[in-house]
This record gives C-alpha cells, sequence and structure tokens, in this order.
C-alpha cells in the first residue's frame, strides 16, 4: 500500500439530517448533511410529504398546470366549432350555396341541423337551386366539422 494517497478516516463523522436527526458513521470527512434519513423518509414514515429537489415539484406543477387550460382551450375551441349557433359561412361551402340557404332563411347551423331532423334531405332539396350535390357538399361540410347529422349515429349509439 502507498504512503499518503489514502484520505484520512474519521470513525466518529457526524451526520445530520435536514429533520434534525443526528448520527455517528465511519466517513472520509468529519461532518455530513443529508435532505432525507430513515427518520423522515416517507416510505419508513408512512407520511406523504414531497421532498423539492431543485425546484423539480413546482416545475412538474407548472406543467400539469399548463397542460390541463391547453386541454381546456382545445375543448372550448371545438365546442364553438360544433356550435348550432355558428354562422352557415363557417362551414365553407360557397358563395353560391350560402346564397341559397341564405334565401331561404337558414342562417345558422343549428337551423339546418333542425329542418334535417324534422323532414330529413327533403327539407333541403326542396329549396329552389339545392340539388343532392348540393346536399352532400353540405353534409360532407357538416361533418367535417364534427356536427353529428340525423341518421348518422351506429345501432350501438341508437340503443
Amino acid at each position: 500500500m502507498k504512503d499518503k494517497i489514502h484520505p484520512r478516516w474519521y470513525p466518529e463523522a457526524k451526520v445530520t439530517c435536514a429533520c434534525g436527526a443526528t448520527w455517528t458513521v465511519g466517513a472520509t470527512v468529519p461532518e455530513l448533511r443529508t435532505d432525507v434519513c430513515s427518520q423522515c423518509h416517507p416510505f419508513y414514515t408512512g407520511e406523504q410529504r414531497i421532498v423539492d429537489t431543485e425546484g423539480q415539484v413546482d416545475r412538474f406543477m407548472r406543467r400539469l398546470k399548463a397542460r390541463e387550460q391547453a386541454l381546456a382551450e382545445a375543448e372550448r375551441r371545438r365546442a364553438e366549432r360544433t356550435s348550432p349557433e355558428m354562422p352557415i359561412g363557417g362551414l365553407e361551402l360557397g358563395t353560391r350555396l350560402e346564397h341559397l340557404l341564405d334565401k331561404a332563411g337558414v342562417q345558422k347551423v343549428g337551423d339546418i341541423l333542425e329542418r334535417l331532423e324534422r323532414d330529413g334531405d327533403e327539407a333541403l332539396t326542396d329549396i329552389k337551386g339545392f340539388g343532392l350535390k348540393a346536399l352532400a357538399d353540405l353534409k360532407k361540410g357538416l361533418r367535417a366539422h364534427g356536427f353529428v347529422l340525423p341518421g348518422d349515429e351506429s345501432p350501438e349509439e341508437a340503443a
């Protein structure tokens, strides 16, 4: 064994925990400090306590809050996108179809859904100049925006 390369050994090194507990051990430094020991660790005490090392808990909570806000904003936008109060222009059907529906007194998506529910496809195809192609385009636009049309439900949903 070489001389003067080994650290000094302290057989009675004092260990101090953040909770105030102290004990002695053998170590290469005369005094040690620790954040958690067997007297305050949640595994041994059964108490739930969060030890915040370098602000990680705060950072996690900020991320969690930001995620919840983003989800709420996405839900709000989805609800706004599928609102029956949405004007017909929001479906981007084209000016000709929008003009035909406007002349027939259909201003909002809710008006279309109400007519389809009440009278079926004939309620719209009875509008002068509004044919089957226009009806198909309209339904395609409604479905693209997330609206559920009468008759679209699957047998499981109807039950």
